[in-house]
C-alpha cells in the first residue's frame, strides 16, 4: 500500500526549485513505495512532513538542515544550488524499508556550505562508454544525481579526429548528444563546460598544415602520445586560420547554452615537435592560447578560459619553466584557470615548489577511471578511497576546484569522494560511509564500508600482454573463448587477498537489502565486482562461466554492447567481439 507524506515548497517556483521537488518525489516513489503529496503553505505549512525553502545568508551555494514540522524536516538553501545540495544531503540519510511505514527521515542536521566553487566533473563520451552510448534519458538522470552531491560544473569534449568536418553527419550528432548532456547539466544548475585540444584536427585536415610529431627536436625524447596524424601546426602558413576557424564552429555549435568553462588542453593527442613550436606547452601552444581565448571570449563571452599543464615536461623538458617565463607573475588575459594533474599519485612538483604561474587560480584533474585496472571498470565497481585521499593531500589545499576525468559510471563512488573533496576538504572514507548508507541502507552501512576497503586492498586487474598483443592464433582464440572448457583468457589479478571475505560479506549486506535497494545499478556493480573478485580468485584467474555470467550483466548495466575492449567488461562475447571481430 503506498504511503503519502506532503511536502511544501515555501520558496518561488524556479525550474532549479522544481526539479528539486521531483527528484525528491521520484527517490521517495522509486526507493520506499512513497508519495510525496503537495501541501499547500496557506492551508498550515506547519502541518507538511517535509520543507522545502531559501534563505540567503547561509553561505554561497550551502544549505541547512533543520527539525521542521511534524517531525520532519527542514531544506533550507542560501540559493537554488545550495537547496538541491541539501536535498541530496538528505536523501543520503534516509532509511526506507520494504513497507512505507518504516521510512525514517535523515537524522543529520546542521549547516554545510561548500569551501570551494569549482566542483566539477568531466565526462569522456568516447570508446561507446556509458556516456557515449546509453540512452540520453539515464545519462540525463546520471547527471541530476550527481548534481545531489555538490556538482556545480560538467564538462565534455567534441573530439574532432574521426569526423570528415563539422557538418560531417556523425559529428552533428554527437554534437546533439553532447548538447543534451549539458542541457541536463543546465537543468539542475551545472555550468556547461567545453573541452578542446589546441591543436587537433579532423580526420580530412589539410595535409600541408599537419602538425610534426617526431623525436629529436628541441629536447623531444620521444614524440607526443596521442597524435591521430591530423593535428594542425599553428607555425605553418594557414595552420592557425585553420585551427581558429575550427575552434570557433566548436563555439558557435554550443553557444546558446550556459558555458561556463571553456579549456585548452596541449596533449594526448595534440602538440607539435617541429623547430617553431617546440617545446609546445612553452611555445606552439601559447601561440594558440592567446588568439583561442579572444574567440572564446567573443562567442561565449561569460565563459572562463581553462588553460591545462597535462603532459607538461613528459615528452620534453623546459615547459613549466618557459610557461612561469611567459606568463610572469600576472594574471594573463587569455587564461582565466590553470589545470594541473598528472597519473597515478604524482602531482606535477613544479607548481607545488614555485607556486602557480601567472598567479593563475588552479584546477585539478584526478584520473578516477584507469588507476591500476584494464578494462577500465571491467569488473564492476572501482572504489579508490584510500589512493583519492593520498593524492588529495599533496595538493588539495592549493585548488580550487577540479574537474575528475570520468570514462563511465564504474566509478561512481570515487566521483562522491572527489566532491565532498572539494566541498569541505572531507575524508575519503567518511564519505564512503555516506555513500555506503544511501546505496545499501543506513544499517548496513559500516558493514559496505568495510567491504569497500576490502575491495580497493584487492585492487589491480588486468588482461596479460600475450593475449592483447600479437603473434597469437585468433581462430584458435576463438574456438577456445566458445568452448565451456575455455583457456582462452587467464587475467592478471595479482592480490585477491580478500576476495571471499569480502564476498560473504556482500552476501550478508545483500540478504539485508530492500528489494529497491538490491536491483539499484549501484549496488549491482558493488556486489558484481565482489562476486567476480571471489570467482576470479577461486579460479585462479581464469574467466569461468559463472564469471562470465556476471561479465554479462556489466555489459548490460553500462551499455557496452559496442564498447571498445578498453571500456567494456571482459566477457566472452565481449572478447570475441573486441579480439577476434566476432
Amino acid at each position: 500500500m503506498t504511503k503519502t507524506l506532503t511536502l511544501s515548497v515555501e520558496t518561488k517556483r524556479t525550474p532549479l526549485v522544481a526539479k528539486a521537488g521531483e527528484i525528491l518525489r521520484r527517490e521517495f516513489r522509486e526507493r520506499g513505495g512513497i508519495e510525496l503529496a503537495e501541501h499547500s503553505p496557506a492551508s498550515g505549512a506547519d502541518l507538511a512532513d517535509l520543507a522545502l525553502g531559501i534563505k540567503p545568508g547561509i553561505g554561497q551555494e550551502g544549505f541547512r538542515i533543520e527539525a521542521g514540522p511534524q517531525a520532519g524536516k527542514r531544506i533550507t538553501g542560501n540559493d537554488e544550488r545550495g537547496l538541491l545540495y541539501g536535498v541530496g544531503k538528505y536523501l543520503r540519510g534516509c532509511t526506507f524499508g520494504e513497507s512505507a511505514d518504516s521510512f525514517r527521515h535523515s537524522p543529520w542536521t546542521g549547516v554545510s556550505v561548500p569551501r570551494r566553487p569549482v566542483r566539477g566533473m568531466y565526462f569522456a563520451t568516447h570508446f561507446h562508454n556509458f556516456y557515449h552510448d546509453a540512452p540520453i534519458q539515464e545519462v540525463t538522470r546520471y547527471v541530476e544525481e550527481l548534481a545531489l552531491w555538490g556538482c556545480n560544473a560538467l564538462s565534455v569534449w567534441f573530439d574532432m579526429h574521426h569526423f570528415a568536418g563539422i557538418q560531417d553527419p556523425a559529428a552533428q550528432s554527437m554534437i546533439r548528444r553532447l548538447r543534451g548532456i549539458l542541457e541536463a547539466a543546465n537543468a539542475v544548475g551545472m555550468g556547461a563546460g567545453l573541452t578542446a585540444l589546441s591543436n587537433e584536427g579532423y580526420a580530412n585536415s589539410p595535409e600541408p598544415l599537419r602538425a610534426d610529431w617526431t623525436a629529436g627536436h628541441d629536447g623531444y625524447t620521444s614524440p607526443p602520445g596521442g597524435h591521430y596524424h591530423v593535428e594542425l601546426c599553428p607555425s605553418k602558413a594557414g595552420g592557425m586560420e585553420q585551427i581558429l576557424k575550427d575552434r570557433q564552429e566548436m563555439l558557435a555549435a554550443f553557444a546558446d547554452l550556459e558555458i561556463e568553462y571553456v579549456w585548452n588542453w596541449p596533449y594526448d593527442q595534440g602538440g607539435c615537435t617541429c623547430g617553431k613550436c617546440a617545446p609546445w606547452g612553452a611555445n606552439g601552444f601559447l601561440k594558440i592560447a592567446r588568439p583561442y581565448a579572444e574567440a572564446v571570449h567573443r562567442i561565449l563571452p561569460h565563459a572562463k578560459v581553462v588553460l591545462s599543464t597535462w603532459y607538461f615536461d613528459h615528452f620534453t623538458s623546459g615547459e613549466w619553466e618557459g610557461l612561469a617565463r611567459a606568463l610572469g607573475s600576472r594574471k594573463p588575459t587569455f587564461a582565466d584557470y590553470l589545470m594541473v594533474d598528472d597519473y597515478g599519485e604524482k602531482f606535477p612538483e613544479y607548481p607545488l615548489r614555485h607556486g602557480v604561474p601567472g598567479g593563475l587560480p588552479m584546477l585539478n584533474f584526478p584520473e578516477i577511471s584507469m588507476f591500476d585496472m584494464f578494462p577500465w571498470g571491467g569488473y564492476g565497481a572501482n572504489p579508490l578511497p584510500r589512493h583519492l585521499q593520498r593524492i588529495w593531500e599533496v595538493a588539495g589545499d592549493r585548488v580550487v576546484g577540479g574537474f575528475p576525468y570520468s570514462e563511465g559510471i564504474f566509478e561512481d563512488l570515487n566521483k562522491a569522494i572527489s566532491l565532498q573533496h572539494y566541498w569541505g576538504d572531507r575524508d575519503a572514507m567518511d564519505t564512503v560511509g555516506e555513500y555506503a548508507a544511501a546505496v545499501a541502507s543506513p544499517a548496513t552501512a559500516n558493514d559496505l564500508t568495510r567491504a569497500i576497503e576490502l575491495m580497493e586492498e584487492d585492487h589491480g586487474h588486468g588482461i596479460p600482454a600475450p593475449w592483447t598483443g600479437s603473434g597469437y592464433n585468433m581462430a584458435e582464440i576463438a574456438k577456445k573463448l566458445k568452448s565451456p572448457e575455455n583457456t582462452a583468457v587467464l587475467f592478471a589479478t595479482p592480490k585477491l587477498k580478500r576476495a571471499e571475505e569480502c564476498a560473504d560479506l556482500v552476501r550478508q549486506i545483500d540478504a539485508r537489502l530492500t528489494a529497491a535497494a538490491r536491483q539499484s545499478w549501484r549496488w549491482r556493480q558493488l556486489r558484481i565486482r565482489a562476486e567476480a573478485d571471489a570467482e576470479l580468485s577461486r579460479a585462479g584467474g581464469q574467466l569461468t562461466l559463472a564469471l562470465d555470467a556476471r561479465l554479462e550483466e556489466l555489459v548490460a548495466i553500462y551499455h557496452a554492447q559496442q564498447a571498445e575492449l578498453a571500456v567494456c567488461p571482459p566477457s566472452r562475447s565481449s572478447l570475441l567481439r573486441c579480439w577476434c571481430g566476432r
